[in-house]
């Protein structure tokens, strides 16, 4: 089994911390010493445009620090979003509070030991080797812009760990979709989606299961993922599927910036 599941919880926040980073890669990557300054021009999504710090002890000339990563955000364009994960630290925690920053979204991360035993119900499901067919489906199933396509398409394109691109078309109709990086002895779940018209018939569970079967098959031992705190539809499957909270963290954001 993973040396993940026998690691202090800091350790685990680590571990998946460094995996969503190469799982989901930012174009433009900064740092100020333990904190990582994401930034990603061709993508909105918050966790591929703002700073990760990655040390609880990391405390020093703070505003000074979040000067600098103000600039780095206003020659991109962007707003100041930090990403505050347990590793964040108390002392940043603080200082944020003290500046009348605002909390929003909310996220958990959940993990799950990967056996042959949860995947006993899961359908063998080859993955898609064209990106741009891939990006098509997922455009269909949330119905997204043409823009945010290009972005997802960057993304996928300049993921390092094994990629498998994950959709149910029965018909040729894109119903659900799924990306699982398989990293080392990890599988982690990005983009998992099910289209309104089709939710409550088990689709999301059936791709889900196919996605963690492959990466079973090629070495992980552990499933991991990120949701919404308040999803609770989602959050609901992923239970039933075995998943538990692992961490959470949320972002913040100056007061006075929209």
């Amino acid at each position: 089994m993973s040396d993940i599941l026998n690691t202090s919880p800091l350790g685990v926040v680590r571990r998946f911390e460094a995996a969503g980073f190469r799982a989901w890669p930012a174009t433009s990557v900064h740092y100020d010493g333990t904190w990582v300054i994401r930034i990603t021009e061709g993508h909105s999504a918050k966790r591929l445009n703002s700073v990760n710090p990655l040390d609880p002890g990391d405390s020093r000339d703070l505003s000074e620090r979040i000067a600098r990563a103000d600039a780095h955000f206003a020659q991109s364009g962007r707003q100041l979003v930090f990403r505050m994960s347990p590793l964040a630290g108390q002392a940043l925690a603080s200082h944020l509070d003290h500046g009348g920053w605002d909390s929003y979204s909310e996220s958990l991360v959940m993990m799950m030991p990967l056996t042959d035993a949860v995947l006993t119900d899961a359908i063998d499901h080859i993955p898609l080797k064209d990106v741009g067919r891939f990006v098509k489906s997922v455009a269909q199933v949330h119905d997204v812009s043409n823009g945010r396509r290009d972005g997802l398409a960057g993304i996928i394109a300049a993921i390092r760990p094994e990629a498998g691109l994950f959709a149910l078309e029965p018909e040729d109709v894109p119903v659900a979709t799924c990306i699982c990086v398989h990293d080392g002895d990890l599988a982690g779940l990005f983009e998992v989606a099910t289209s309104p018209l089709a939710r409550g018939k088990g689709n999301g569970r059936r791709i889900v299961l196919s996605a963690l079967k492959w990466a079973r098959m090629r070495g992980a031992k552990v499933a991991w993922l990120q949701v919404e705190a308040d999803n609770e539809v989602a959050i609901k499957l992923y239970a039933s599927l075995g998943f538990t909270e692992a961490y959470r963290y949320h972002y913040r954001k100056p007061a006075d910036r929209p």
